[in-house]
């Protein structure tokens, strides 16, 4: 090291300054990522739901296999309501919290139809926009309508809604209760942040998962 106070000596200090910031820089950015996923919520691959606004609980499966969430439906049929497609079906479920069964017609407008490939084959389903709790936030989301009667769960979430929730972790089940009342903020469903929509979805088959 150059004599403390001489010209060499104070460039020798500002480079090993300048090293010192790069490191520290570098270790930042390799650490933002890691400190940004500490503020998402972390959800298992089944979780317990409600079904907004009755606060329906039910039990969902998150898929990542699967682009768009799915919610089992009965009688479902596509309407023209003023020269508007509309969706007419049926809610028919079981209460997990109260053991009570649970029945409600729905007419909401068609948000977009989509084309699945699943273990049954390809076939077209209507999709519209619900809304359910999930943790302490309500979530507006696209669900594809479907007899889901033969599944182990009636709501599937796919990665389009996992990715608005936070992160999810396959080996674990049921790490947040849903706790949403009427005050609870709501995550409306915003279309332009998903881009292009591509017309065929992945639907795995949870007929012969095991039930958690």
């Amino acid at each position: 090291m150059p004599p403390k106070g001489s010209s060499r000596y104070r460039q020798a200090r500002w480079s090993c300054l300048q090293r010192w910031a790069v490191v520290g820089g570098l270790l930042l950015a390799a650490g933002a990522p890691a400190l940004a996923d500490e503020d998402k919520t972390v959800f298992g691959w089944v979780e317990k739901s409600t079904l907004e606004p009755w606060g329906v609980e039910v039990k969902a499966k998150l898929d990542s296999g699967a682009l768009t969430s799915s919610l089992d439906a009965r009688d479902i049929e596509i309407f023209d309501n003023e020269g508007e497609e509309w969706v007419r079906f049926r809610l028919e479920l079981v209460d997990e919290a109260s053991g009570e069964a649970f029945e409600e017609r729905m007419e909401l407008p068609l948000y977009r139809d989509i084309r699945v490939r699943g273990a049954g084959g390809r076939d077209e389903r209507p999709v519209v926009l619900m809304k359910i709790c999930m943790g302490d936030t309500v979530y507006e989301e696209q669900f594809s309508l479907r007899d889901r009667g033969e599944m182990h769960y009636p709501l599937l979430l796919g990665r389009r809604t996992i990715g608005h929730l936070g992160l999810l972790d396959v080996t674990r089940t049921f790490l947040n209760k849903p706790s949403c009342d009427e005050d609870t903020d709501v995550m409306r469903y915003d279309d332009e942040e998903e881009g292009d929509i591509e017309d065929d979805d992945i639907e795995g088959d949870d007929r012969e998962d095991d039930e958690a």
